[in-house]
Order: structure tokens, then sequence, then C-alpha cells
């Protein structure tokens, strides 16, 4: 008998009766009868008619297809989120300072290339998984068993990235109370050299000194000229007269020149992380950093308490007001005299650097990583789509947007750059720094030297945190979504209480970081928690998915969700072309360049030897599951060395589409197009039976082809 629905219908699934009484729970789902209507009155074991409705309890249309796990409320709570997550301090902080080291506007070149051939295809094969299966990174993996150890890896890669990245919004947040502590003072605290926490090195105690008629001797001291005598004047190449006082500082030079710092370097690493000389030298905590991070935290899970549903929401301020300030620190940056040099300085291409290797490499990793791809986080952040959401139009708009944002950043920065250039007399190349350095250093350094000041510290520093916060909000839902699909019994209507827990526990990892030596340990986090890793999980995901799941069966996957106008263009073959040879091969490249071109990171120096067997021990543990979990997976499977080699590369049979509607959708879309979907369609996402009347399957030819899927 063949079954018509109206397409426009929305579906959950229903409860069955046990001993002739509803359960009400869906957790003790034993078999969903794909027929029946409980909307109706009809017994439901009676033979649907032509116009019965379809397999599944229908709900609104604004209400979530997926009742146990939840959906985005609509379509911008998912972009926004992704956009969140892919633009983030990176943009601001690092594609700026690599433009200009490689070459200016000649960089975006190499940059468009890693975009198209790495960038797009890893970002859209994630966001296509999570949104096909509605599971997290490492449940995902029932498509490839083989792979799931390196969903757990991924995970790990998450802890490690969301215990210092919350230090780092702890670092904005402190910032950020500073500025507004200013309006009452006065003047921002990282302006002049007159504070408690400066020290002889302070770079402007030279110039009051000179201009107090002394100089600085080589205790750091300033000394009156006029109460030096003769033979101490010569001793610094001063002369003059004592009589006039009438000096001539031609031959002077300041006598701690080379270990001048400016003001807001002081205030960087003597007032906010209060730093220790060495690693070796913990000391205590930094109290105001600690509270800095507490508020962190309690933001981070207030925002996702309920989940996507108030994390989607809150976006819709995370994720837009950056640009708001982005675009009027443009404005006021583009208008400030000496912007042109610093723009000029960041746009006029030197093609020259084109031949240097090290260019497509910094280019490969910064779209990587810029675009949060190969770190599970697009994965769960699909999962929560509506089965038919276009994920392929999201993919390009998202990865676009975040990439013009970079370079739309960097004339932002490079303006204000110039300006600080010629208010200082330098070049713009001995202004120019990146990370910490420009957003702690830099650019509040410049910022003091604005008229109205204090109004554009807030505004930078707030946009920071709501940068750092959509971030921080992915990586959080990352890992606790990947532990809630691994154990959805025991965990899903807990997950509020989870989330508390691992917050909890991660406030008290970071309170490291905000120790006399937490800068040295976010460095180290930075370094080796999510560098090397990043890249083999990539090529991993392309062998996964292009070779051992298949490229042509995930374009059916694909195709089952957005429809034949779309998968059936050219143009889309251009990414199982990437997935299967392209971009697996460029990742391995810029993979093995990093491996032969490493060297031990340094902060402040060379690491202590302890601390860099941590970093390595840190490597390990984020890549050790990959094969861990296949000798797992090896030895549990039945049969001889082949059978078990398949069973490890095959679908589970409870891979596929979450909803058994979209199941049955599916296997028509692989049958159709000679392909097969892998799981099977008589349970659902979740195991339950699904009851499929015999004649349903009448409309389709060759219905042998695909019989195994049917059991």
């Amino acid at each position: 008998m063949r079954m018509e629905s109206p397409s426009n219908i929305k579906f959950e699934s229903i409860p069955t009766e046990d001993n002739g009484n509803a359960t009400g729970k869906e957790d003790h789902f034993e078999a969903i009868k794909l027929y029946s209507n409980p909307l109706s009155e009809v017994d439901s074991t009676t033979e649907p008619t032509k116009n019965a409705k379809s397999n599944l309890q229908l709900v609104e249309e604004d209400g979530d297809e997926n009742k146990e796990r939840g959906n985005w409320s609509n379509k911008m709570d998912f972009v926004l989120s992704c956009l969140g997550y892919a633009v983030g301090l990176g943009n601001v902080w690092r594609f700026p300072y690599l433009c200009y080291r490689n070459g200016g506007g000649a960089f975006l070149i190499p940059y468009a290339i890693m975009l198209f051939f790495a960038g797009l295809p890893l970002f859209f094969l994630e966001v296509s998984l999570g949104q096909y299966s509605s599971l997290g990174p490492i449940t995902a993996w029932r498509a490839v068993p083989f792979m799931r150890g390196m969903g757990y890896c991924q995970i790990i890669v998450a802890s490690y990235v969301g215990i210092y990245y919350n230090v780092i919004i702890t670092y904005t947040i402190y910032y950020f109370f500073a500025s507004i502590g200013a309006i009452f003072t006065g003047r921002l605290p990282w302006v002049g050299c007159g504070n408690d926490f400066n020290t002889i090195y302070c770079s402007s105690l030279f110039d009051d000194c000179i201009s107090g008629n002394g100089i600085i001797v080589n205790n750091g001291s300033c000394v009156s000229l006029k109460y030096m005598s003769e033979e101490h004047l010569s001793e610094y190449n001063v002369t003059g007269n004592l009589d006039d006082e009438k000096w001539d500082l031609s031959g002077y030079s300041d006598p701690l020149s080379g270990n001048r710092r400016s003001a807001s370097e002081e205030y960087w690493k003597e007032a906010v992380l209060q730093e220790a000389p060495t690693m070796n030298e913990t000391g205590g905590v930094v109290w105001q950093l600690a509270l800095c991070l507490l508020v962190a935290w309690i933001i981070v899970f207030l925002c996702l308490i309920r989940g996507i549903k108030s994390s989607g929401k809150v976006v819709y301020f995370t994720a837009t007001f950056p640009y708001v300030v982005l675009f009027i620190l443009f404005i006021r940056g583009v208008t400030l005299p000496g912007a042109i040099d610093g723009i000029r300085f960041y746009v006029i291409p030197k093609f020259d650097r084109l031949s240097d290797p090290q260019v497509w490499l910094d280019a490969a990793i910064q779209i990587f990583y810029s675009l949060s791809a190969a770190n599970g986080g697009l994965t769960t952040l699909a999962s929560y789509n509506r089965f038919h959401n276009n994920a392929y139009f999201d993919s390009l708009f998202v990865a676009f947007a975040n990439c013009l944002t970079s370079v739309f950043a960097g004339f932002v920065i490079f303006s204000v750059i110039g300006f600080m250039a010629g208010e200082l007399g330098t070049a713009v190349e001995d202004v120019v720094e990146q990370g910490f350095g420009l957003a702690f250093v830099a650019y509040p350094a410049a910022v003091a030297r604005m008229p109205g000041t204090t109004l554009w510290a807030i505004l930078f520093f707030f946009m920071l945190i709501t940068l750092g916060l959509d971030s921080q909000f992915a990586i959080m839902e990352n890992i606790v979504t990947a532990v809630v699909d691994e154990y959805p019994e025991k965990l899903r209507s807990k997950k509020s209480y989870l989330l508390g827990g691992i917050c909890i526990v991660m406030f008290f990892l970071g309170l490291l970081c905000v120790t006399q030596a937490g800068g040295y340990w976010v460095s180290l986090l930075d370094s080796y928690g999510a560098s090397f890793t990043y890249l083999v999980y990539a090529i991993l995901e392309c062998v996964g998915i292009g070779w051992m799941y298949g490229a042509r069966r995930f374009t059916n996957d694909i195709r089952a969700m957005i429809g034949d106008r779309w998968v059936d263009a050219k143009i889309f073959y251009w990414w199982p072309l990437n997935w299967c040879c392209i971009t697996p091969a460029l990742m391995t490249f810029v993979l093995m360049f990093n491996f032969f071109d490493w060297s031990n990171p340094e902060y402040n120096g060379p690491y202590p030897t302890w601390a860099n067997v941590i970093g390595y021990m840190m490597f390990i543990v984020a890549l050790i599951w990959i094969p861990i979990n296949v000798i797992y997976q090896f030895y549990k499977a039945d049969g001889d060395i082949k059978k078990r080699w398949e069973t490890l590369v095959n679908p589970e049979e409870n891979w596929g589409p979450a909803l058994a509607i979209h199941r049955l959708e599916s296997y028509k879309v692989h049958l159709t197009h000679r392909t097969t979907m892998g799981g099977k369609i008589g349970i659902d996402g979740s195991g339950r039976k699904a009851d499929i009347p015999a004649g349903y399957f009448n409309e389709i030819d060759n219905i042998e082809f695909d019989a195994n899927s049917r059991v």
C-alpha cells in the first residue's frame, strides 16, 4: 500500500502502550507505530488509508521536531551561534598581525585559497554530520566506529581550551571593570608611571625626568642635574654650566633603555597578572582575577542553563554587538591622524612574500582555527538543527562572514596602530603586536591617547568579552552534549546539573591560570592543547567520511536533508573531491611542515623541562584514545579479522537520522540513488523498534537492493 503524507507536516515520536496502559515516558518506548495518529481515536492497529496522517505525532510548526533532544527555536539561533563560535578573539588579535607579517594584502591570496580547499569543506562536513545524525561529536561516529575515539579526543581538547579560554575572558572582564573605574578616578589605570605597581623600567619615567631637568642614573633614579657634580655629569656625557643651569644632553643616553616597558605593558604584567619571574615560582592566586574568573563562569552557566534554548537567545546580542563596536571603532580609527599609514601598511601587497612556504602555512592554520573546524563544536551546534535545515547555505554564509570579519577587523586595528605610531614618532612595524600583546598592551596604549579615552576603552573590552563568550558557550555546549548523548537515559533530564558540575570543576582547574605563574600556564595550554591535534582530527574526519563511510553515501545523506536541487548542481561535486583528496592532502602537508619545523614554545624565555613534559603529555592524552578505541572496537567485534574490520568501518545499526520518519525519507533517497543508508530503518536513532507496514515499499523498484537496512 502506498503512503502519501503532506510535506509540511512536522513529527515527533509517540509512546506506545504496555499492557494496555501508556507509559507516558519516551525513555521507555518499545516501539513506534509508524502510521498511528494519536490525535484521533482510530484504532492504531487499523491499516492506514491513503489519506491517513503520517507515522508520528504532529507538532506545532514552531515546536521542537525532536522532542527528546530539542532543537533551535529558529534558524537564526543556529546561524548566530555558529557565527559567534567562529568569530572569536583570534579574528581581532591574530589575523591582522599575520596579514602584516606575511605580505599585507598579498596574504589574502593564500588565505582565500586555504578557505576554499580546507576551511569550507571541513566546516560543511561537520555541520552536515551533526545535522543528519542529531548527535554530538562522540556518538555521531556511529557512522564509522573506527573513528569514535577521535570524538573522545576532541572533547578532551575542548576541555583544555575551555579552561584557558575563560581565563582570557577573565582578563577582558578585569580590563572592562578597570575602564569603568576610570569614570570615577578620571584616568585609565594603565596611563602614566606614577602608580604603585610601576617599576623603574616604566618608559615615561625617562621623559618625565628629562623634562624636569634631571637624568636617569644607573640605579634607575631620577637625579636633578643641578645637584650633580661635574664628575658625575661627565660620567653620563652631560656637559653644561652649573651657574646658569644650561645643559647639553646630546651625548646622554638612557642607561635602562634596553629594559624599558610601556606603561600599558607594566599594568598588564605587574598589576593584572602580577607575573612571577619564572614558571617555577607559582606564587599565590591573584584574587582580583579569581573573582573575575568566577564571574565569567557564572555568566557561562546562566547563559547555558537551559541549553540551546537560552544560549540561542543570548547570541542575538553577543554575536551582533561586536560588529556594532567594530564599526564604531572603525569610524573613530580612520578619522585619527596617522590612520592612513597603518591601513596602508596593512593592505599594500608584497607579492614577493608569496614564495615563502611559511606564508602558506600561516594561511592554512589561520583559516583552520578561525572557522573552529575539527574540534567537534560545529557538529554539536548542527545536531540541534531540524532535519531539513539548509546546512549548505548556513555553512557558506557563516564561513564567508567569519573571514570578512577578520579582514574588516584588520582595518580597525591598523588604523589605530597607525595613529599610535604617529604619536610615538616610530614606524608602524615597531608598534604591531599579536595576541595578548595587541589586546592588552598595544591597543590599550593607543586608546589612552584618543580623545574620550574611557569610552573607547569600555567599548573595546566589552566587545572582547562578547567575542569570547560566544566561543565559550559553544565549547561548553560541545562538552556537555557529548557526555549527555553518550548516556541519554541517565543524563538528559539532569543536563543543567551536569553543566553546573563541569563549570565548577573547570573553575577550580582554572585557578592555576590566575596565580602569579598563570600567564605561563595559559600560554602552555594554548601552545600544546590545541595545535597539532586539530590537524590530525581534520585528516581523520576526511578519511573517515570520504573513504570509510563513503563520500557518495554522505552526499546522499545531505541530499536527504536539503534536496536534489542543491546536490545535483555541478558545483556540488567540489565537496566530495575535497573530502576525499584535496583537504586531507593539504592538511597532511601542513601537519608535516609543522612537525619538522617544530620547536618548543616559549613564554618569557624557554619553559622549564617539566612544563614541556606536561605539554607533551597533553598531546598524548589528546590523541591516544584513537588507537585505544580501535583496539577496543576490534576486540569487541565478532567474527574473523576481515569481519571485525568491516564492523569497524561500517555504520552501526542505530546510525542515521534520529526520528523514524526521517530514517524512512533517508532510506528512500539512498535506495533511489543506489547507496545504502548504513543504519537500519526498523528502529529510530535511540534504538527503539518501529513497525513498518509491509506495503510501504511497494512504490520503490528493486526493493531487494537495500534489504539489509530494513531489518
